[in-house]
């Protein structure tokens, strides 16, 4: 009778343990909201078109906060506060995931914008490609605001050479974009560029991408989209 019962004990021991076992292809988040004394953390992400949520956790007193998931391929991640302020604004943070733990830390009142993440190679190639691309936005609005701001309005000549200098700016950042995936064809932020930021490019740049990334990054997440992307865009111009 005893020798069942620590027979018993073992095998729902042993359960409990598979249940927390971690996995190669397992994503561990954890981080802190500074100053957050009350609030509910949501994990999310996009399968497919819908933003599902993986996750919640009700936050009281320290902030802290761990979230663990398996993945099926490193793809991009929200982190969501609802702080209870009616002001659904500064309240998500996106992130590149992948598997292994990820540390986020910010602040609640500076949510989005003060976020400090760690862990995810990834995220550091998205962040890198962000930093060029703000240049080339803010150019842009730089010269939106030149037009807006001035006492008289512009002629045409002055408009032509305004739109031409927006023009220009806008090929420089798609040059770019095309550059950087091209050139990080091992990183999965290569597929997710190629994707999201310049889909409408011409196809042979996109099909160059596509055929120069690596056997990992083509069967990921992002890499098979774009294959697909790519096959219905041929199908279509055939």
């Amino acid at each position: 009778m005893k020798k069942t019962i620590v027979f018993n004990l073992l095998f729902a021991l042993s359960i409990v343990a598979c249940g927390d076992a971690i996995s190669e292809n397992t994503m561990i988040v954890t981080g802190k909201v500074k100053g957050l004394k009350k609030g509910t953390l949501f994990l999310q992400h996009i399968p497919d078109s819908t933003l599902v949520t993986l996750d919640s956790l009700q936050v009281e007193g320290d902030g802290n906060f761990s979230f663990k998931t398996e993945l099926e391929s490193p793809e991009i991640f929200y982190l969501y506060l609802d702080k209870k302020d009616a002001n659904d604004i500064n309240d998500r943070i996106t992130f590149f995931g992948e598997p292994g733990t990820i540390t986020i830390n910010t602040a609640w009142n500076t949510f989005d914008t003060d976020a400090k993440i760690e862990g995810s190679k990834t995220q550091k190639k998205l962040e890198e490609y962000q930093k060029t691309m703000s240049r080339f936005n803010f150019k842009n609005l730089e010269l939106m605001q030149t037009s807006a701001n001035r006492e008289t309005a512009l002629d045409s000549v002055q408009m032509d050479s305004m739109q031409r200098l927006s023009d220009k700016n806008v090929q420089r950042g798609y040059a770019f974009a095309l550059n950087f995936a091209l050139n990080n064809r091992d990183s999965y932020i290569a597929p997710y560029i190629a994707l999201t930021e310049v889909s409408d490019a011409n196809v042979i740049y996109l099909d160059s991408i596509y055929n120069s990334l690596t056997p990992e990054v083509a069967d990921s997440k992002y890499g098979s989209k774009l294959g697909e992307y790519l096959a219905e865009v041929k199908a279509i111009n055939k």
